[in-house]
């Protein structure tokens, strides 16, 4: 038995080693942890529970067959984050670069496979040089077998994914499938192609950094949520995250216990609208002051800063907030702000989250760039995205809410259950002046006509009341009481009842 023992411990730690302590210690230089050292930090103290520690790639070709490493370069399980289940994978560089083998990719199935089955997260640490070469079609084949799990657990389980090293070609596809992806500055990196080649085909001369790293997809592309300063942060930031997400679409959104008063008021709020219209104001004070303990998580911070998205809480239940940013482009929609917050939307509606939008838009952006690029498919897919929700939605219009814009922002007309305007809210088709221009072209160049139509509109339009006086606003409220008022909502929305009629699956404006 004894030897049996040993020979149990010698395996083990043969895997636990990897590549070896020189590559390991190659690793720790470029400033990364190992797989097994993300995995340890990312779930709690000893409840790692690992599967395939002992699988072995099966090639024989180009010397492979002499070349074998338990584990075959990622580490797979299960474990817990502050209690609850999730399911891991961990792509380790010191073993062949991290590359994708047919074995590799069939313990990350049968992770994926499992998680779906029980309903729970999954949390996908991408480190690896892509697919092994020397399998050729094989581990092609094995990137396709994870794709097809992407699909399948999209909208049934949280997918996350940490790009924690490379990722290029074929393997970036799966990240981009899942829900959230977090970068690390200076040390990931996403692209389809390389430098070298982006070089020979276009000419164009670019680094790994510009071309795909945690900047460029955080701030330009959009394809990353966050980019985190070191592994580290990426860890423990995915950590805090996790805490806002239910484990499958068949749970309740998580709970956590808050001493922060249900019925506070901020006095503050009533003066956060300027007076003069033009003016900017930041809505993350608005947000701040409204979930539970000032506490929002916010997504996608660097990228389309003309729409703000995040999670916070209220009454310790998880919502998704979704708000323009005057600060911004004036808060307008534009394709990027309408693509970011749509994707958002449909998350929070698969998995039961609440949406609480807070609205400031003048309108869609305009510009012939806008137009050509799709701004009307792209907004449509927020408008879609509103639409199709059946979860809790809760409206608050603090300021201007003009023409289309109006519509697509969680309107009265695309289901909303409760639409609320602070006593500042303009709601009307367009803004006065411009609305003026057109309908009293004849007097444009009456100054003084101008004025007194102008003022004329406003007094009848940039309000809320006449929107209030034809059911499209459910109450016009205080911008002090705005928490109470989401709180009182929401609990008389927990048990909302809403089914889309039935269908194969819906044919999103993409």
């Amino acid at each position: 038995m004894k030897s049996v023992l040993d020979e149990l411990e010698s395996r083990r730690a043969a895997a636990r080693l990897g590549g070896g302590q020189d590559r390991i210690d190659a690793q720790h230089r470029k400033g990364r942890l190992t797989a097994r050292e993300r995995v340890e930090l990312l779930l709690d103290p000893h409840s790692f529970e690992e599967t395939g520690m002992y699988v072995e790639h099966n090639c024989v070709d180009f010397g492979m067959a002499g070349s074998k490493i338990p584990g075959d370069g990622v580490v797979t399980g299960s474990g817990t984050i502050n209690g609850r289940l999730v399911f891991v994978f961990s792509q380790d560089f010191t073993v062949f670069g991290g590359s994708l083998s047919e074995r590799h990719a069939e313990k990350i199935c049968k992770m994926m496979d499992q998680a779906i089955k029980v309903g729970a997260p999954i949390i996908g640490m991408n480190d690896s040089g892509g697919a092994r070469i020397q399998e050729g079609v094989a581990s092609l084949g094995g990137y396709a077998e994870v794709f097809q799990r992407n699909v399948l657990a999209s909208g049934v389980v949280p997918q996350i994914s940490l790009i924690m090293g490379p990722c290029a070609g074929g393997a970036v596809y799966s990240p981009a499938m899942t829900d959230f992806i977090f970068m690390v500055k200076d040390s990931s990196y996403m692209f389809v192609t390389g430098p070298d080649v982006v070089k020979t085909v276009t000419n164009e001369i670019v680094t790994q950094e510009e071309l795909g790293g945690a900047i460029t997809h955080s701030t330009k592309s959009g394809v990353a949520d966050l980019a985190c300063e070191n592994d580290i942060e990426a860890i423990f930031t995915t950590r805090r995250f996790f805490n806002f997400l239910p484990l499958s679409n068949r749970e309740a959104v998580p709970f956590r216990p808050s001493h922060d008063d249900p019925s506070r008021v901020d006095m503050s709020l009533d003066t956060l609208v300027p007076t003069n219209a033009n003016k900017p104001y930041d809505i993350k004070e608005l947000i701040h002051k409204t979930v539970d303990d000032a506490d929002f998580f916010e997504v996608q911070p660097g990228y389309a800063g003309n729409i703000i998205i995040g999670f916070g809480r209220i009454e310790g239940h998880s919502v998704g907030i979704v708000a323009n940013q005057p600060m911004v482009l004036a808060g307008c929609l534009d394709i990027a702000s309408s693509k970011k917050a749509a994707r958002f939307v449909r998350f929070c509606d698969a998995f039961n989250i609440p949406i609480i939008t807070f609205v400031d838009v003048p309108g869609f952006l305009p510009g012939v760039a806008q137009e050509h690029n799709g701004i009307i498919k792209n907004g449509a897919k927020l408008l879609f995205a509103y639409g199709e929700a059946t979860v809790p939605k809760i409206t608050v219009i603090t300021r201007k809410a003009y023409g289309g814009a109006y519509d697509v922002m969680a309107s009265k007309h695309l289901r909303g259950d409760l639409n609320y305007a602070w006593p500042t809210a303009e709601i009307a088709v367009m803004g006065a002046k411009g609305a003026v221009e057109i309908i009293f072209r004849k007097d444009i160049g009456n100054a003084d006509a101008i004025a007194q139509r102008t003022a004329e509109y406003q007094a009848q339009f940039a309000n809320p009341f006449v929107a209030a006086s034809k059911g499209f606003i459910d109450e016009v409220i205080m911008p002090h009481s705005t928490r109470k008022r989401i709180v009182i909502g929401l609990r008389k929305l927990r048990g909302k009842q809403l089914e889309n009629p039935w269908k194969k699956h819906d044919n999103m404006p993409l």
